[in-house]
């Protein structure tokens, strides 16, 4: 086809568009391509798909959007000027749209319309361009669908169906001549509303009242419910045409009433350009990222207490899947946050992978093996874990306290909490902070609107609400951010731009210098009170927290020794002698008197009594302790009964025995089947290997170069299959179209072998084993045994085919 003769349908206009082109529609609409396409017919075809064409519109920004809706109130074909005008008025208006505005949208016009050109929603020349029909049904006013632009239909389509007497009616009313038929009569009512002079000269006519009316329909919705006895000001308006009737009780203004009220403009605000990111403080780029290290290490800490908290086995998990509001409000309570922040960090454990369920009967949440291996690496690339795992996770927190659809509540860990579009806006919303000067923070409402103008809610108007999808996961991505050290004091961090742009090693080198110190020193008080003025070692850490509980933290972290924290560090091996040894190595204070008593104290006392499986027993050298816990009434739930001078059997577990005894006062221990002392360390409860959820996909993933390029050409060699012109023969019937060429297999064989010998390509019919029926153009190179091995266009590649499965071979015509 030449370059001059204009595209009659999408498919032609597709035809000739370039390889390059071709690939930057596939990219766009990587729902093309699945499968992909076998010809250029077949990619019109399934681009004009109601499916396909809502994806593409809901992907458009705003201004592109508003001229897709321009073209569908416009002519089809409608010219450029014509759409221009549309968008920008013919300037005889009261002033609302000003000359700056229609500057800038006649500067992003040409930029809008080639990207709904790229994307096959929009074909042809400027002369004549068309909105593809299923986007135009889409985008179309009616009274399903009322048109983002507030228009109604047009005369033609108000007036489907009504009488001639009445069209002509409204003709005399207003001061039109008679016609002959009802086609002219709409073609004159029309010319009418849309020739400027005589149109304003009619509505000079009009009463103060009937104006009024037109003001409340003129920017839609178009349509108005009126009664069998309408008010004078309506029944000159309806007289007129300029009210046409839908039915016996509502009634329409016409397309081109309309816009000549709005003095030719489709939409009442445009909007060309993208809202400004606007800042609301400017700080120290150095204060911005101590801040977000600040956060960042208080992130991976949180973290880590939050799996120390499981490490023994969690929470029982739901039967519906997830954690319960107790659960959740006592994991929040521990770890002194509000209940969503609770939750946002449950789930950025779970989307890291360090925390899953163990599939056991008892199903509970515990720490996986990555856990193990996540705490060895340093705090800066521990970060990087959980900042690449938030950027990517389609599990949404916030939603967490809602519902689903059906009136469920959603809770966190359970399912129902994937949201395709979190990713994509949060990396949006990161790359908007990214384009500010460093240490600007940006105005959430500038950021909302920004987001909502590239992808705008089809058929709602901007109002500046907060109630849709994608700002509520924007509002969540900027207090997360700052929740997880990606922003300080709400501006992005320098680690933060450099995992955007460079990579986790880069950010991880950033991040470091900024994060404290781990000390190898608390501070001991004689209130049996320890103070860490800064993060510890882990070793320090792991024993101190065994030894006591956290009574606060902050900038330094307060802990509280108790008689049960201290026998929780005799549980795990400890004896008294390390306990005194390791709080004199590792204070720079003197260990104070009450600590050494205290030790000394839960240590004399710890394993006194042992505890056994007969279901259970108490064993005590000291009758007389035994003797105690018989005659306390609190031990009556254990029902205790005397088998031995120093033994107690009971009807309880283990466990209970042991939990039983110890909120009596006492300092029991468990013991093996050979009477050795069970020690119980932190930590032993693991999940079987679990990787991290897998994130939903929003459609069809984005495809690499290689699959464009090979996708590309199988559409070509296809399109060249299925267009090419054969020869036909002066001797019998020609081949009907789409049928199999037919030939003999003797002169197929002359065939195949002649164009072997001239390098030419013929059209073969082909019908393969499991008996499904082809056309191909292919290449002959050799034909020997009774095989023909040749170049085949449709497939792109070299094929062999055995020629009692060509049904018949063509000659191409020239």
């Amino acid at each position: 086809m030449g370059t001059t003769t204009p595209p009659r349908t999408l498919a032609e206009a597709l035809r000739a568009r370039d390889d390059e082109s071709l690939a930057g529609l596939l990219r766009a609409r990587p729902d093309l391509l699945s499968p992909v396409p076998g010809d250029i017919t077949q990619l019109a075809t399934r681009a004009g798909t109601r499916a396909s064409v809502v994806r593409a519109l809901e992907h458009l920004d705003r201004f592109a959007l508003q001229t897709a809706e321009a073209l569908a109130v416009a002519p089809d074909p409608a010219p450029y000027g014509t759409l221009l005008g549309l968008l920008t008025g013919d300037g005889q208006d009261d002033g609302e749209q000003r000359d700056d505005a229609g500057a800038a949208i006649t500067e992003a016009l040409p930029s809008a319309l080639g990207t709904l050109r790229e994307q096959a929603l929009v074909w042809g020349e400027d002369d004549r361009l068309r909105l593809v029909r299923t986007a135009r049904e889409l985008l179309s006013p009616s009274p399903q669908h009322p048109s983002p632009t507030g228009l109604g239909p047009t005369v033609a389509e108000a007036t489907a169906g009504m009488s001639p007497g009445r069209l002509q009616e409204i003709l005399a009313a207003a001061g039109l001549p008679a016609t002959h038929d009802p086609v002219s009569a709409v073609t004159a009512l029309t010319a009418l509303f849309t020739d400027r002079a005589r149109m304003g000269g009619l509505l000079d006519t009009a009463p103060m009242e009937a104006l009024a009316v037109l003001d409340r329909l003129v920017w839609g919705p178009p349509y108005g419910e009126v009664t069998p006895n309408p008010t004078p000001p309506v029944k000159w308006l309806r007289d007129r045409g300029l009210l046409l009737p839908v039915s016996t009780r509502t009634v329409v203004l016409p397309r081109e009433a309309a816009l000549h009220l709005r003095a030719g403009r489709a939409h009442r605000v445009p909007e060309p350009r993208p809202p400004v990111v606007a800042a609301v403080a400017e700080r120290d780029p150095q204060a911005v990222d101590s801040a977000a290290a600040g956060q960042a290490f208080l992130a991976v800490s949180t973290v880590e207490e939050l799996l120390k908290l499981w490490n023994g086995g969690g929470p029982v998990v739901l039967r519906a899947g997830g954690l319960s509001v107790r659960e959740l409000r006592k994991t929040a309570t521990a770890l002194d946050v509000p209940e969503p922040a609770a939750a946002f960090w449950v789930e950025l454990a779970y989307a890291a992978g360090l925390l899953a369920s163990d599939g056991e009967a008892d199903e509970r949440y515990a720490p996986t093996p990555a856990y193990d291996e996540w705490l060895e690496l340093p705090a800066q690339e521990r970060w990087v874990s959980l900042a690449t795992a938030w950027l990517t996770a389609t599990r949404t927190s916030g939603l967490v306290g809602g519902q689903d659809a059906k009136g469920r509540a959603l809770s966190a860990l359970g399912p129902d909490l994937d949201r395709s579009a979190a990713p994509e806006v949060r990396h949006r919303v990161l790359a908007l902070l990214d384009a500010l000067p460093a240490g600007t923070a940006p105005d959430p409402e500038t950021v909302l609107a920004r987001l909502r103008w590239e992808r705008p809610l089809r058929g709602t108007a901007a109002t500046g609400e907060t109630t849709d999808l994608r700002s509520r996961i924007a509002l969540w991505t900027l207090n997360e951010s700052e929740l997880l050290g990606i922003t300080g004091r709400g501006a992005l961090a320098a680690p933060t731009r450099a995992l955007l742009t460079g990579g986790p090693a880069e950010a991880a080198g950033l991040l470091a210098p900024l994060l404290p110190e781990p000390l190898d020193h608390v501070l001991l008080q004689a209130d049996l009170t320890a103070v860490a003025p800064g993060p510890l070692e882990r070793p320090l850490a792991d024993l101190l927290g065994a030894l006591a509980d956290i009574e606060s933290k902050g900038g330094a972290t307060v802990y509280r020794f108790t008689p049960g924290s201290v026998r929780r560090a005799l549980d795990a091996g400890q004896t008294a002698a390390d306990l005194h040894a390791f709080l004199a190595a590792h204070s720079r204070t003197p260990v104070p008197q009450p600590l050494s008593y205290l030790i000394d104290d839960v240590a004399r006392r710890h394993g006194h009594l042992r505890i056994g499986a007969a279901s259970s027993y108490v064993r005590c050298d000291d009758e007389a302790v035994l003797n105690e816990i018989l005659a306390d009434k609190r031990s009556a739930a254990l029902r205790l009964r005397r088998i031995a001078p120093t033994v107690l059997a009971a009807r309880a577990d283990p466990a209970s025995l042991l939990e039983g005894l110890r909120e009596m006062g006492y300092a029991p221990a468990a013991e093996s089947a050979d009477g050795d002392v069970l020690i119980t360390r932190a930590g032993a409860h693991r999940t079987p290997p679990r990787s991290a959820p897998t994130p939903v996909p929003e459609g069809p993933p984005v495809p690499d170069t290689t699959l464009l390029g090979a996708a590309v050409r199988a559409i070509r060699a296809g399109d060249t299959a299925a267009t090419v012109v054969h020869a036909q023969k002066d001797t019998g019937p020609a081949t009907p179209p789409g049928a199999l060429p037919r030939t003999t297999p003797a002169e197929t064989l002359v065939t195949v072998q002649a164009a072997a010998m001239t390098g030419s390509a013929v059209w073969i019919g082909y019908v393969n084993a499991e008996g499904t029926a082809s056309q191909r153009v292919i290449a002959p190179v050799r034909v020997e045994g009774g095989f023909v091995t040749a170049y085949d266009h449709t497939a792109d590649e070299v094929r062999t085919y055995p020629l009692h499965r060509i049904t018949g071979v063509a000659e191409l015509a020239e």
